[in-house]
C-alpha cells in the first residue's frame, strides 16, 4: 500500500510531518516522583517546602531523560542529605491541568523503606523548612488535597503488595 510509504492513493497524495514537528504537536506532562519513606515506629516523613504552602512527600520534577526512581532517589539525596533507593513502585497519580498548573501531571511514588536513624537527614535549606515523621492519620490531613490521596492508596499498595493507580485522585479502596 503506497500511502503508508507518502505514496498516491486514489489521487490523494499523502505529506508526513517530520518526527521533531509531529512530538511538537503532543501534549506535554510533567514528570514527579517521590518516595514513601517511614521510621522504626511506621510514621511517614514528609517535608515542607519553603517555596509553596503546605507539606510533601520527599521527592520532585523528574529530569528530562531521567527515569522516575532514579528522580526520586536524586531528589531525596538533594532534599534530606541521605542516600536511600527506590523500592517497589506503590502509586500512580495522574493529575489534569488545573488553575495552578496548566498542564497534566503524572506522579509516581515508590516505597522508600524505613529510616531507621532520623538524624542523618540534613535539610536543604534552600527548598526546605522542615521535615518530620508523622502518624499516618496526622501526615493525611497536612498533605494538599491533590496530594492527600496518595498516602491511603500508598497504604494500600504496601499491605497488597500491588500498585495503586489513581487518576485524578481518585482511589479505588473497593476492593
Amino acid at each position: 500500500m503506497t500511502a503508508a510509504r507518502g505514496g498516491n492513493v486514489a489521487g490523494m497524495s499523502k505529506t508526513y510531518l517530520e518526527p521533531a514537528e509531529w512530538y511538537a504537536t503532543l501534549p506535554s506532562v510533567f514528570t514527579s516522583a517521590c518516595l514513601l519513606l517511614t521510621d522504626t515506629e511506621d510514621r511517614v516523613l514528609l517535608v515542607k517546602p519553603n517555596y509553596r504552602p503546605g507539606w510533601s512527600f520527599p521527592g520532585g520534577i523528574v529530569e528530562a531523560g531521567e527515569a522516575p526512581h532514579d528522580g526520586a532517589v536524586r531528589e531525596v539525596a538533594e532534599e534530606l542529605g541521605v542516600s536511600v533507593e527506590a523500592g517497589e513502585l506503590l502509586v500512580v497519580h495522574w493529575s489534569p491541568p488545573s488553575e495552578e498548573r496548566p498542564r497534566s501531571m503524572i506522579n509516581f511514588l515508590f516505597d522508600g523503606g524505613v529510616l531507621s536513624d532520623p538524624a542523618r537527614i540534613r535539610l536543604q535549606v534552600e527548598e526546605l523548612d522542615d521535615a518530620a515523621f508523622l502518624p499516618w492519620d496526622t501526615a493525611v490531613t497536612l498533605l494538599p488535597a491533590h496530594t492527600a490521596a496518595r498516602l491511603p492508596a500508598a497504604h494500600l499498595a504496601r499491605r497488597d503488595r500491588r500498585p495503586v493507580y489513581l487518576p485524578g485522585g481518585l482511589p479505588d479502596t473497593s476492593g
